[in-house]
């Protein structure tokens, strides 16, 4: 059935970019524009009472509905707060779960994952959260299957979104699962965003640097990351460490938790990301410097690991 009334649970501290993205899709009548109408409510344990919003400078968000305003909405949408700031209100798990059994889709965004966690409704479900919350989520439900690599996720019932900016990606995919493309389309038309994006979260996420469990042998990986353009096999790294080939392998994935192979377009595929935004290399030019075959296997390896191409990724961080 499609969604007509939609109920958005806020909690202290709201946060307001997320706030802001479930009204402008679902609050502002665009009817005009044939685009459906919604009835939004926002909920809290307080109606009337103001609730402080996460944000350095003084600011309040007012619900105007009680949590018993949850009931019969088609749409519930979790708002987040900062998934440290201490325990969720029973009475708001409650009225989650409540909402769930009785049928309401369920929509999380970034953080507000934890509250369906704490709700019991991420057990073995897929689901996500922003990426630097992943971990967390994974450590407090072990039994969630969470993917930090993903913009959202919609297991049917209940979807889960990444960082912020994502819930615009999962609010209009709700839009476009239950009434079409065109009048998502028209939604992100007016909102200026793509109607899609592609790619995932992980293009987001910083590079880091693997470090290995001990020093054995961070002297060599240092040495491969300033010599990635030369040709490196398990027997010449083993060479190298003075160490048999079989030792090499087991040693290596004792200290750094992957292959040498794993862990070398790694870091070819991170240096690689460094260029594309420091530079105005080609991609050709790139994949030599880190030592890929050719701008094939540069564009494969990256398309696996980021999620989307070099040049798309250029354009948007170089």
């Amino acid at each position: 059935m499609p969604l007509k009334t939609i109920a958005m649970i806020v909690t202290e501290p709201v946060a307001v970019f997320e706030f802001g993205v479930v009204v402008e899709v679902f609050g502002i009548d665009r009817q005009e524009e044939g685009v459906a109408g919604f009835e939004l409510r926002i909920c809290g344990q307080h109606p009337g009472r103001p609730l402080r919003a996460k944000a350095s400078t003084p600011l309040s968000i007012i619900p105007s509905h009680g949590l018993d305003a949850v009931a019969g909405a088609d749409l519930v949408v979790l708002v987040p707060a900062t998934p440290d700031h201490g325990p969720y209100p029973a009475e708001v798990i409650e009225t989650v779960q409540a909402a769930y059994a009785a049928g309401s889709t369920i929509l999380s965004i970034c953080s507000a994952a934890f509250l369906l966690g704490e709700a019991g409704l991420l057990d073995g479900r897929d689901c996500t959260t922003h990426w630097m919350y992943t971990e967390a989520l994974q450590r407090r439900h072990p039994s969630a299957r969470v993917d930090p690599r993903v913009l959202f996720v919609d297991t049917g019932q209940i979807i889960t979104s990444a960082g912020t900016a994502s819930g615009v990606d999962a609010c209009l995919h709700l839009v476009r699962r239950e009434y079409g493309a065109a009048m998502a389309n028209k939604i992100a038309r007016r909102m200026v965003v793509p109607p899609q994006r592609d790619g995932g979260q992980q293009q987001f996420l910083p590079a880091p640097v693997p470090e290995c469990a001990s020093e054995g042998l961070a002297e060599l990986l240092d040495w491969v990351r300033t010599n990635l353009e030369q040709p490196h096999t398990v027997a010449s790294l083993a060479g190298r460490a003075n160490l048999s080939e079989r030792s090499f392998a087991r040693r290596f994935l004792a200290e750094t938790g992957t292959t040498p192979h794993q862990w070398l377009t790694q870091q070819r595929v991170l240096a690689a990301r460094e260029l594309l935004e420091s530079t105005d290399d080609p991609v050709e030019r790139i994949a030599s410097q880190v030592g890929f075959n050719s701008a094939v296997v540069l564009r494969d390896h990256f398309r696996r690991s980021v999620g989307v191409a070099p040049l798309a990724y250029r354009r948007r961080f170089c």
